[in-house]
This record gives structure tokens, C-alpha cells and sequence, in this order.
């Protein structure tokens, strides 16, 4: 099955990067700091991109599915950065009965990553998201088709949890791995997505 594959290839993936990960010289931890001085003393952005792996009822409906996208990370509090991502994907639907080839779907996340000393240069976190979605075509006349509320725009609230895993390093870049699982409030059941891309960060102070 191809999902079980792709899903298989992901997690061999990851580990591999979290050895390489973990074999990396980690960085000594900095002394405690008062909030004021550690909020935004760092800021960071990254452009991202890996494949999108529908989950549960969701399989039967969409294809898998490339993503491209931006993000900004910045110091939040001690061992905890916050982060914003902005993401784009097309997924092509499986279902003939809709009167469109696929939909259009824009990602805003917003969240926090603890960086804590018991993980080494692995961050763990999570946060909310907003999808923006629109089917590419279709008209009002099929609103009431299988799929047809999405001929006008959706937008859907959930939540997501993150494994970032950075590799390599190099003076202010840093490439690295990330693994994301998002649950989107839809009714009358919830949509679960699994995602692994890649990563390259560039901070800028």
C-alpha cells in the first residue's frame, strides 16, 4: 500500500535524523536569564517543504500531498521558542463524485517548541492551526454535491504537535527534519493529517 510505504520511508527518515541529530555537538546551555532579556533575543526564519499523508477517513477522499512554506521562530522564554508557519498544499481528491479535480489549502500555525536539555538539540512542541481551503473549480449549482461546500471557502480551526529534529548546523543555518501531526475540528467527524518535511533555517540574530 502505497501510505504504508510512505509512512515507513518517514519514519526511517526520522530516525536516522535523530542519530545524526544526537551525534552533533550540542550546544552549552546558556545561564538563566531574566524573560525580558530572553524573549526575541533570537529570531529566525526557514523555508520548508515535504509531502502531506491523509489519515483515517481521509485516505478514501484525498491523494498524498507536497507542501512548500515559510516560517519564523523566535525566543520565547527560557528552553521555549515560539513559532509561525505559513504552508500551501494541493491535494487531488479520489472521489469522482466530485464535481472538482482536487482543492487548494493554505496552513497558518502558531505555537511554542521546548528545546529542554533532556531532548539535545530536539525540540518538541505543538500549537494551533487555521487551514484555509477552496476547491479548484465547481460553482454554487453544486453546492449540495458530495464535497460541494468546498466550491466556497473553508476555513477549519485544530490543533498540531511537532517533532523538529535539526541535523546539521552551520555558523546561522541549520537544516533539519520535521515531523507534524494535526487534528482539525471538521464536523461530523475530525480530519488527521501526518506530515515529514524538511527544513533550512537561517537566523538573523
Amino acid at each position: 500500500m502505497d501510505f504504508v510505504k510512505a509512512l515507513s520511508r518517514t519514519l526511517a527518515v526520522a530516525l536516522v535524523s535523530v542519530a545524526c541529530s544526537f551525534a552533533a555537538e550540542t550546544p552549552a546551555q546558556d545561564s538563566v536569564a531574566s524573560p525580558s532579556d530572553i524573549a526575541f533575543s533570537h529570531v529566525a526564519v526557514s523555508v520548508q517543504g515535504g509531502e502531506i499523508y491523509p489519515w483515517g477517513d481521509l485516505l478514501d477522499v484525498v491523494e498524498n500531498s507536497v507542501y512548500v512554506g515559510m516560517g519564523l521562530r523566535y525566543s520565547y522564554w527560557e528552553n521555549f521558542d515560539g513559532i509561525l508557519h505559513f504552508d500551501y498544499t494541493y491535494f487531488k481528491s479520489r472521489i469522482k463524485e466530485v464535481p472538482y479535480p482536487g482543492v487548494h489549502q493554505a496552513m497558518g500555525r502558531l505555537g511554542l517548541d521546548w528545546h529542554g536539555p533532556q531532548l539535545g538539540p530536539v525540540m518538541f512542541g505543538g500549537g494551533f492551526t487555521c487551514n484555509w481551503t477552496r476547491a479548484d473549480g465547481g460553482d454554487d449549482k453544486e453546492y449540495d454535491r458530495p464535497g460541494g461546500t468546498l466550491v466556497d471557502n473553508e476555513t477549519e480551526f485544530g490543533y498540531f504537535v511537532h517533532l523538529n529534529v535539526p541535523f546539521l548546523k552551520y555558523d546561522r543555518v541549520r537544516v533539519g527534519l520535521d515531523v507534524l501531526w494535526e487534528e482539525l475540528w471538521t464536523l461530523p467527524k475530525r480530519s488527521n493529517m501526518l506530515s515529514a518535511g524538511f527544513y533550512a533555517e537561517w537566523r538573523l540574530w
